[in-house]
């Protein structure tokens, strides 16, 4: 034994052995504690156990086949410590998305990381230590020698550093030891390879769950191959032309689902205002804690005789999550299987948006008033490609004192800030309002809400109780306004919610306020929970809750027909979710899918009235089978329309491709102002038409924020005025500037 350790830490060889058991130990922890890899039987829990000493092995083998000893360790602490960073990026981001880190997110956290900031912490745990234990030991080590090392070079003595009893290693390395080491490598990871096909037969070509890939393979393999599966598509991208796009029309036009006659139109030529509601989930509707109704106002709303609500709406979401949300609903094409689509492709791919769709077929304005970072799931470069105007970002809003979450500024502030920008707009127009409040981790002050605990052993749970409240309480203030200003007369308010609050891993705590059993919680109760609101509110709209299947791939076709535009030369996967032809197959992007009936899991199939697993006929067998190759079609295609940038390739009729490079947000306010004056006594913007006078008076709030100053609600902020005066027509901007402000009493 003596000679064995005295081998390990006086050699090359011991040193990479010592990291090898070091990262081992860690991915095992990482494994069991933090992953859900769902590991089954004995072969199974080996493979996990033995999975990642292969591929590591494999990557520190090759500091041993450079000769220089320092450059060796140095290469094979580097190795060591990238492989621990994204051993700890996966984690991070596994709490947050029960996902794994693709290289097309890794290509876009830039992008992502503009809008996440202190969120990350939240997902830090105290266990979390264990990853970073040994870095913490060599830096308080080496700061500690380094103290005395001062007092030592002041004394004229000789410097030390530790060594933690590691001898460094000068001589090279055996003949072909290096290429020995690198086989034995290979070798084990070849048959962890071997048993994982035989355990998991097409592991590598049936990538429908990535946690089979890292439960099997490891995390480095699965970064691997997903790199070179994004190379590839990359490749298919560039080799792609306009004889790609026939398949996809054949398929959108023989999909087509034809508008219902007793809806088509209803809402022609109103406004339109898209309220997101960020992490909301259907349960909320109509919930109980302690007596007290979660969101009282959505659920009034809801049942409203003049909403037309859906009580089996579900978000298809994948990694993108409130990116893939907002593309599926501006674009009726599916999110990417892995990354965000936005943030990869969204820059330079071509669409065929709602907004641009709106203004060139009806006449209408589009604005986006989010009160967060514009580069936030690039936002700020995709916007422009789907056709909107103007973004009213976070630049656009007071961030001062307790003003802001983590996302953005606080949703009943971002309701009555974006009211002085809303109302220079010409009608009709189209905005969305994305609300920031009720997002991970779901905190808020007692000054927002007195909304009781729910009292689950979860704080994340119990906090999106209260977060869902005070957005309850936030659109209760809008809607108010809307009356009180008269927009509600000629608007039409959809709202939905983007995607699931709580995660997975989280359902268990919450099951009991669900009347469920957390002991008996399956993965049927995960795929109910993907259930989310929808809901279009318009005065004189014919109402009511519907129950029909359908997904956010089904809201654009819904609402271009709700306002008589018919969707059928666009390229559009959904289908009218009120049309007589609508397909209630609604698919998930990993594949899964949900009917009426059934819900299928990989393999396993539930029968939704009984929530049990039952094995299928041979009859219903075929008939699932079908539904799945249907839901595997209409994605693959979608994949390749934005992989390929297949839209570039075809124009519908009557519809321009839009131009991103001629769009400047920071002057979206300048702009709004401009064609205002421009256009004199024809504009129809709401100030306009009120006289030249403001309504953000008619904004009534209980935010604490503003109790004592309320000047936000009317002023603009520093960088925005400075936006205006730099502008050539800054004088007039500035006496319109002036009359919304003097209205505020």
């Amino acid at each position: 034994m003596r000679a064995l350790t005295n081998r390990l830490l006086t050699t090359r060889f011991g040193f990479v052995l010592i990291l090898l058991s070091l990262l081992w130990a860690k991915t095992l922890f990482a494994y069991y504690v933090d992953f859900s890899l769902g590991a089954t039987g004995i072969l199974q829990q080996i493979i996990l156990i033995c999975n990642p000493i292969g591929i590591s092995l494999l990557l520190l083998s090759l500091s041993l086949y450079i000769r220089h000893p320092k450059r060796a360790y140095i290469t094979a602490a580097l190795i060591y410590i990238i492989s621990t960073i994204l051993l700890i990026a996966n984690v991070l981001y596994y709490r947050e998305f029960s996902d794994f880190m693709t290289v097309n997110t890794m290509l876009g956290v830039s992008k992502v990381a503009q809008g996440l900031g202190a969120s990350s912490l939240n997902m830090v745990r105290i266990r979390d230590i264990i990853y970073v234990l040994d870095f913490l030991v060599v830096g308080l080590g080496y700061l500690g020698f380094g103290i005395v090392n001062i007092i030592r070079y002041l004394n004229q003595q000789s410097l030390r550093w530790p060594h933690f009893g590691l001898t460094f290693d000068s001589r090279p390395p055996a003949y072909h030891f290096p290429q020995a080491v690198t086989i034995a490598a290979l070798a084990l990871f070849s048959i962890n390879m071997a048993i994982s096909e035989l355990n998991r037969p097409q592991l590598l070509t049936r990538t429908f769950d990535r946690n089979y890939i890292v439960k099997y393979l490891g995390l480095a393999p699965f970064t691997v191959y997903d790199g070179v599966k994004t190379a590839q598509t990359n490749q298919v991208r560039a080799q792609a032309d306009s004889a790609d796009m026939d398949t996809v029309l054949q398929y959108t036009k023989s999909h087509y689902a034809a508008p219902n006659p007793a809806y088509f139109g209803q809402a022609k030529g109103k406004n339109v205002i898209v309220i997101h509601l960020e992490s909301f989930q259907q349960f909320l509707i109509g919930m109980k804690v302690d007596g007290q109704e979660v969101t009282p106002f959505l659920n009034s709303l809801y049942h409203n005789k003049s909403t037309i609500s859906f009580s089996n709406f579900f978000n298809q979401v994948g990694l993108g999550k409130t990116s893939d949300a907002e593309n599926m609903l501006e674009t009726s094409t599916f999110g990417l299987p892995t990354g965000s689509l936005f943030s990869s492709l969204g820059t330079d791919n071509t669409f065929q948006g709602a907004p641009a769709i709106l203004n060139q077929i009806q006449g209408y304005s589009s604005a986006v008033f989010h009160g967060g970072s514009g580069g936030f799931w690039n936002r700020n470069n995709v916007y422009k490609g789907l056709g909107y105007q103007y973004f009213f970002d976070g630049n656009f809003y007071d961030h001062e004192g307790n003003a802001t979450t983590e996302y953005g500024i606080k949703d009943k502030l971002l309701f009555g800030e974006s009211i002085k920008y809303l109302e220079h707009m010409q009608q009709p127009f189209y905005t969305k309002i994305i609300t920031t409040t009720n997002h991970f981790p779901f905190f808020i002050t007692d000054t927002d809400t007195n909304f009781p605990n729910a009292g689950t052993s979860d704080d994340t749970v119990n906090g999106y109780f209260q977060t869902a409240h005070y957005l309850d309480q936030a659109i209760k203030e809008f809607f108010d306004y809307l009356k009180s200003s008269g927009l509600s007369k000629n608007t039409l308010v959809m709202l939905y919610g983007d995607h699931y609050g709580i995660s997975n891993d989280r359902n268990q705590a919450l099951a009991p306020l669900l009347n469920k059993d957390p002991a008996q919680w399956t993965s049927f109760d995960n795929t109910a929970l993907q259930r989310v609101p929808l809901m279009f509110y318009g005065e004189g709209l014919k109402g009511g809750i519907q129950s029909q299947y359908g997904g956010e791939i089904d809201v654009l076709p819904t609402l271009l027909h709700l306002l008589g535009i018919n969707s059928q030369d666009y390229v559009q996967f959904g289908t009218d979710l009120l049309s007589k032809q609508h397909s209630q197959v609604v698919a998930f992007r990993n594949h899964n899918f949900i009917t009426p009936q059934y819900t299928v899991i990989g393999s396993k199939v539930y029968a939704n009235q009984t929530g049990e697993l039952i094995q299928p006929t041979a009859q219903l067998k075929k008939t699932l089978d079908a539904d799945q190759a249907k839901v595997d079609e209409k994605l693959d295609l979608s994949d390749n329309v934005a992989n390929k940038n297949l839209l570039r390739f075809y124009t519908p009729p009557n519809f321009k491709p839009i131009n991103p490079k001629a769009v400047d947000y920071m002057r979206s306010l300048t702009s709004v102002l401009t064609i205002e004056k421009q256009l004199g006594p024809k504009s129809t913007s709401l100030f306009s038409r009120n006289n030249d006078k403001s309504t953000v008076s008619l904004f009534k709030t209980d935010a604490p924020e503003i109790a004592e100053n309320a000047s936000p609600l009317t002023t603009y902020p520093t960088k925005i005025l400075k936006a205006l005066e730099d502008s050539s027509d800054s004088s007039s901007s500035s006496t319109s500037t002036t009359s919304a402000q003097q209205e505020q009493p």
